[in-house]
């Protein structure tokens, strides 16, 4: 075959390639017909994945093991169950809970209630969406307002509470349920990669006189600072 025919053949096949292929094909001369790969494209490819921080934390305590025997004596006098009721959990390294209750009868000068819960939540790192302790900052900033909105609270006030952990805020509110009126507390705190909630709510029933506010926002904030000392605790060894 002539020459100039041969090229005309090798063009028209390379013309019939698909066009994801054409930057394949080579003329009669050897080289390529297509422009080559831009000097860019293996360092992007090969670029490292976004890495962030490992989460400090692994574990999580047994929520109802998070107070001291002296503690719930102390905000539930005559607890009906000193060994708690355990909240249910899929995932026991990344969240549990655990509540109280008592009702202290004073015969015909009615019946001081209490109610005491705790609620872990512990994050691990994942690059994709941030640091452990980046996830924990964000739920803790959603639960103090979550707490301050909750439904149907007056006097609602907010302070934070030294010592416990890397951040903590004590949320105070009266709120009327069923004829009773119950002053109510709620702790958050975090340390690291968890968040503790603590709420610690009182009314006196029957009669009683309403508990002082003051008393139980004190003794949620001892509370709340136990409760911090054994997500530690259980991370350590």
């Amino acid at each position: 075959m002539h020459r100039s025919a041969k090229r005309l053949a090798s063009l028209l096949t390379c013309a019939a390639v698909p066009v994801l292929l054409v930057a394949g094909c080579s003329g009669s001369d050897g080289k390529s017909s297509g422009d080559s790969t831009p000097s860019g494209s293996s360092s992007a490819a090969s670029s490292p994945s976004p890495t962030v921080a490992a989460a400090k934390f692994k574990k999580l305590p047994n929520p109802c093991e998070a107070f001291s025997k002296g503690t719930l004596d102390k905000l539930l006098p005559k607890v009906k169950d000193a060994a708690g009721t355990q909240g249910k959990s899929t995932d026991t390294t990344s969240r549990g809970a655990c509540s109280w209750s008592s009702s202290d009868d004073q015969g015909v000068d009615g019946t001081q209630f209490r109610w005491l819960d705790v609620a872990f939540q512990r994050y691990d790192s994942d690059p994709t969406i941030g640091s452990g302790e980046k996830r924990a900052t964000d739920f803790y900033t959603q639960q103090v307002n979550d707490a301050k909105a909750t439904q149907g609270a007056k006097k609602v006030a907010a302070v934070p509470t030294a010592g416990t952990g890397d951040a903590a805020t004590a949320i105070s509110y009266d709120v009327s349920k069923e004829d009773n009126d119950f002053k109510n507390t709620t702790i958050v705190a975090r340390t690291a990669n968890i968040v503790v909630t603590v709420n610690y709510n009182g009314a006196g029933m029957a009669g009683a006189d309403t508990p002082n506010g003051n008393d139980l926002l004190k003794a949620a904030q001892a509370a709340a600072k136990e409760a911090v000392t054994a997500a530690t605790k259980a991370n350590q060894g």
